[in-house]
């Protein structure tokens, strides 16, 4: 399998952490999207970077890092038909892989510690999708089919009585 892993600056110990697992303990092919310091990197471009190799057919599956994992979650589902959960313990991790056949899971470098994360990414691994769930699946694909992007309002931010 070709596994992209990938994380902001909040969570590149972590990511090496978990590189390290994964290229130890499978045979996966392990791409780093990076971040490949400390220096600050926003997760939105290492998400969508990911993303569209997902949507692209490069790689099979993938982990995205950031401080919470909520951010790398919220940024990899804009991308059309990507499905990322945030997984923070190993029944999640299953259940997104097995109910939901997620892509991606994300997980939080300030909300779960490496020997925690290696474990949330073994199930997440060691889960293969069984169409158990397919109906849901279906229904969420042809929603987004029904959205173009000129069809999504703007967001409304700020406080609207002032």
């Amino acid at each position: 399998m070709k596994l992209g892993i990938g994380s902001d600056h909040n969570g590149f110990e972590f990511k090496e952490g978990i590189k390290k697992f994964v290229e130890e303990t499978t045979e996966h092919e392990v791409i780093d999207y990076g971040c490949h310091s400390c220096s600050a990197v926003d997760y939105p471009d290492v998400a969508f970077e990911v993303s569209k190799d997902i949507h692209d057919g490069e790689l099979d599956r993938a982990i995205l890092i950031c401080g919470t994992g909520i951010g790398v979650s919220i940024a990899a589902n804009k991308y059309p038909g990507i499905r990322a959960a945030l997984a923070h313990d190993t029944y999640s991790a299953e259940r997104a892989q097995l109910s939901n056949n997620a892509q991606i899971i994300t997980m939080g470098a300030q909300i779960i510690g490496v020997e925690v994360g290696k474990k949330v990414v073994g199930a997440y691994l060691n889960s293969e999708w069984s169409e158990g769930s397919k109906r849901k699946v279906d229904k969420i694909n042809e929603k987004e089919k029904e959205f173009k992007k000129e069809d999504v309002p703007e967001p409304v931010s700020g406080n609207q009585c002032g």
